[in-house]
């Protein structure tokens, strides 16, 4: 079965925000990707390009948070509301895919389901009653 975590998205203060959640929760991040790092990351500003695009941080027994910097230079607006999403991590693409197209019935999706650059099989969208969801299933993970 799926497990939820919280994912949050800031107006570049992601680096900022998680080293003072490390500060408190402890640990380490279990992942850390710059805009650099990605393969249109030469096409963004400079400015740009030291941000966040994916970070985690365990905070307990099989929960964690993650996060990224929303960039206006590629067209993402932060505004409450779309700062939060539930993160349901899938355990195969069959199981992914009936959340995805359960949870999004009248919503709107922003991300279809596909596979990425970063090794997973992922959609996100807003549910009908303005709740953010990204569906997640790492691909090392299915046989």
């Amino acid at each position: 079965m799926a497990k939820a975590n919280t994912y949050l998205n800031f107006p570049g203060t992601t680096e900022e925000a998680f080293n003072f959640y490390k500060s408190v929760f402890g640990g380490e991040f279990t992942f850390l990707q710059r805009f650099s790092d990605t393969p249109e990351g030469n096409n963004l500003p400079e400015a740009d390009r030291a941000k966040i695009m994916h970070i985690s941080l365990p905070i307990g027994e099989g929960t964690m948070i993650m996060a990224t910097d929303s960039l206006e230079s590629m067209g993402q607006k932060l505004t409450v509301g779309n700062n939060v999403y539930v993160c349901l991590s899938a355990d195969n693409e069959a199981e992914a895919d009936k959340l995805f197209y359960g949870l999004s019935q009248g919503g709107k999706i922003e991300m279809p389901m596909e596979k990425t650059f970063w090794g997973s099989y992922f959609g996100s969208f807003a549910d009908k009653f303005g709740i953010c969801w990204m569906i997640d299933c790492p691909l090392e993970t299915q046989a």
